[in-house]
């Protein structure tokens, strides 16, 4: 029997080692009642991780097994590529079936990438209600906040009180499963407030809604980009974005847990961009995450070979003190490193909205100067060792300065590269990396062997 502890250890968001081996050998097994027990106790979101875990084959295997329609809440959990691999092996009333009782923002993201045959017999699952939302919310842009919006809420007059919230909170009227405020509209239905649940419940029933309202309230456009509504929902501690149309109409609203994942999405992208690995999960075939980086590792090729034509430049000087062969490395490794750091900062700060017109050149300051303190500071640590490790002071002279001279430029192509990526439109975390690289090699390269050759020889 194995080590509860050590069982524990394996776990991954209520996922163990152990766990899998048993659905596997359910799937094996063909035994669709062991399998049903094992997932029973699970979370969507646990059966949605347990499936990413395990190859293509596997998965194709368990939905034969498994009894009864796929949940749409696993669908709406998964990763995005394996949420397409499985949505191809459904048939449309299947994936019709899974999607039925999801909220509309879910069924969304569901249906906006299928084929028009899966899209059309999941939209005629829906009542024709909720149809008329999916369909009016495909038709926003696809980074909108009227496309990833939900439109069930609840709404009340602004002239209510907590007793008329609270009665008809208590009637038969349908409610989202999860809401935390009560959103005032006027009698053109346009937003002017909303009132948390809490202070509904903590008041007296006489008491008129639009003197509990929230200073936090304000309202996003349809069209607006929902990246700049998920930093406004942190930025401002919100829990709810009502999002309005061009009358200023209520229309749907943006939660908090929705605002977290996209964002979480968006650092996770930037990270994957700024390695050059593109948009893959560990899900991706061999065929599909080649295609993504060979274009990176093309363009690194690209920026090499033109580091390798400065270097062709020196030739002779090389060739006179072949110690520069051996410290070229360190110059142009320490000022890539540099650069990196720089970037990533920049990169990060662009995506939340820090670095801003009114700050770039204080920061571009600062990461030149530290940039300039590091390259000080590591130029009398090589000069020691080019002094010691060659016996040529000179030589110890020339690697410090060219330190120096990267290492400050590191840090202002860093942040200046990404800056002016973003003003000309381009995303920073995509194009920025190889541009960085390009200028620290060349400069590295240019300023040791170029000093080494003044001075030197």
């Amino acid at each position: 029997m194995a080590d509860p502890a050590e069982d524990n250890e394996d776990e991954a968001f209520g996922i163990t080692d152990r766990l899998v081996a048993e659905v596997l050998a359910a799937v094996e097994a063909e035994d669709a009642a062991a399998l049903s027990d094992l997932l029973e106790p699970l979370h969507p979101a646990d059966i949605a991780h347990l499936l990413e875990q395990i190859d293509a084959r596997d998965r194709r295997r368990f939905l034969l097994v498994q009894s009864g329609p796929l949940d749409g809440d696993i669908l709406s959990e998964l990763d995005e590529n394996i949420r397409e691999e499985i949505i191809a092996q459904l048939n449309p009333t299947e994936l019709a079936d899974a999607v039925r009782d999801l909220e509309s923002d879910d069924v969304v993201d569901l249906v906006e990438y299928l084929g028009d045959q899966q899209q059309e017999a999941v939209l005629e699952a829906l009542d024709a209600g909720d149809r008329v939302v999916v369909e009016q919310a495909l038709s926003y842009p696809e980074e909108s906040a009227g496309r990833h919006m939900q439109s069930e809420l609840v709404r009340a007059p602004e002239h209510w009180t907590v007793g008329d919230a609270i009665d008809f909170l208590r009637s038969d009227v349908v409610l989202p499963d999860q809401f935390y405020h009560i959103i005032l509209v006027d009698p053109r239905l346009k937003a002017t407030g909303y009132v948390t649940l809490g202070r509904i419940l903590s008041h007296p029933r006489a008491m008129p809604l639009r003197d509990l309202v929230e200073d936090t309230f304000r309202t996003f456009h349809v069209t607006q980009d929902v990246e700049e509504v998920a930093q406004a929902i942190n930025h401002y501690h919100m829990i709810t974005a009502p999002v309005v149309d061009d009358d200023d109409r209520i229309v749907g609203v943006i939660t908090i847990d929705d605002a977290m994942a996209f964002l979480e999405e968006e650092a996770e992208e930037d990270i994957l961009r700024l390695a050059g690995v593109g948009e893959g999960s560990l899900s991706d075939r061999v065929i599909d995450t080649t295609r993504q980086r060979f274009p990176w590792l093309a363009v690194n090729l690209v920026t090499a070979i033109f580091a390798s034509m400065v270097i062709s430049l020196f030739e002779d000087t090389i060739a006179g003190l072949v110690a520069l062969a051996v410290l070229m490395p360190i110059v142009a490794s320490m000022g890539g490193n540099a650069g990196t750091q720089s970037l990533t900062v920049a990169v990060r700060a662009i995506a939340t909205r820090d670095l801003t017109g009114a700050n770039v050149w204080r920061v571009i300051r600062r990461e030149v100067l530290v940039g300039l303190i590091n390259g000080l500071a590591f130029a009398v640590v090589m000069g020691v060792i080019g002094i010691i490790w060659f016996g040529s002071p000179m030589l110890g002279a020339v690697i410090a300065a060219a330190m120096v001279i990267n290492l400050v430029v590191a840090g202002l192509a860093g942040t200046v590269v990404p800056v002016l990526l973003e003003r000309l439109g381009i995303d920073p975390a995509l194009a920025s990396g190889a541009f960085v690289t390009t200028v620290t090699d060349v400069v590295g390269f240019f300023a040791f062997l170029g000093l080494a050759a003044v001075w030197l020889l």
